[in-house]
């Protein structure tokens, strides 16, 4: 059995990092470089790292490549990198600049088939699927992309298993509704789509307790915890949170 991962999500804009809520309003986290190092340094497992405007003002994939080029050269933990990744050769040049995986969202749900393009020519392990559902008033979880303004009408959970189908190595889940308002994680839908596939889901959005964490895994089925406003805004730390999970009897790395 794979042991559960725990993952600092860091979100670029322009120069600096931000925390979103609920996709929409933001709030400074720090510097796109000493922020990575205090995780590293607590001992997180990966490094969820992304450029959050990059598809939605039509750019590619050079301020990831810059930033993650900076942060690779300082840090050791593994770096999932992603925004504005359209292309097989966005994939390379991003994994060039020092991620261990790409990020990939918008791009993948408007063609498919470059997941399975990425897959084959980088492996499966390097192509991670980013899923932002936002439940509508019926309780469908649907999909959006370009940082949560544009609708899909596809559903989270068939687009998982497509997702799944095509080459993806991992889906990384986030909650719209549920980003940064600390109230915990969408259990629900992260149960949904954990139960659907057979790759690793990596919950987001919404923890505010290191018990979310505890429940994202018991009660969702997620392979692994993201966390963001946790991390960033209160005392607690990869660390602490590994240590939390240990004494709930999860075995972690």
């Amino acid at each position: 059995m794979l042991k559960t991962r725990v993952i600092p999500t860091l979100t670029l804009r322009g120069a600096r990092l931000v925390k979103t809520r609920q996709f929409g309003a933001t709030r400074d986290v720090g510097d796109p470089v000493k922020a990575p190092m205090v995780y590293d340094a607590q001992l997180a497992d990966e490094l969820v790292y992304l450029d959050m405007d990059a598809t939605r003002e039509g750019r590619s994939t050079e301020r990831i490549e810059a930033a993650t080029a900076r942060i690779a050269g300082v840090c050791f933990m593994p770096v999932a990198a992603g925004g504005g990744v359209r292309t097989v050769e966005d994939f390379r040049r991003v994994l060039l600049a020092g991620a261990d995986k790409v990020v990939v969202n918008s791009a993948a749900v408007e063609r498919p088939a470059l997941i399975a393009e990425a897959a084959a020519r980088f492996g499966r392990q390097c192509a991670i699927v980013a899923i932002d559902a936002r439940r509508e008033p019926d309780g469908r979880a649907l999909v959006w992309t370009h940082g949560g303004t544009r609708a899909t009408g596809r559903e989270a959970v068939a687009w998982a298993r497509e997702a799944e189908a095509r080459g993806a190595g991992e889906i990384l889940l986030t909650s719209i509704d549920r980003d940064g308002t600390m109230s915990g994680y969408d259990l629900d839908l992260v149960r949904a789509v954990a139960t659907a596939v057979n790759i690793p889901v990596i919950a987001s959005g919404g923890a505010g307790k290191l018990l979310d964490l505890l429940e994202a895994l018991t009660k969702g089925h997620a392979a692994a915890i993201a966390a963001a406003s946790l991390f960033h805004f209160t005392d607690q730390s990869p660390i602490k949170a590994k240590a939390y999970l240990r004494r709930a009897g999860i075995a972690v790395r």
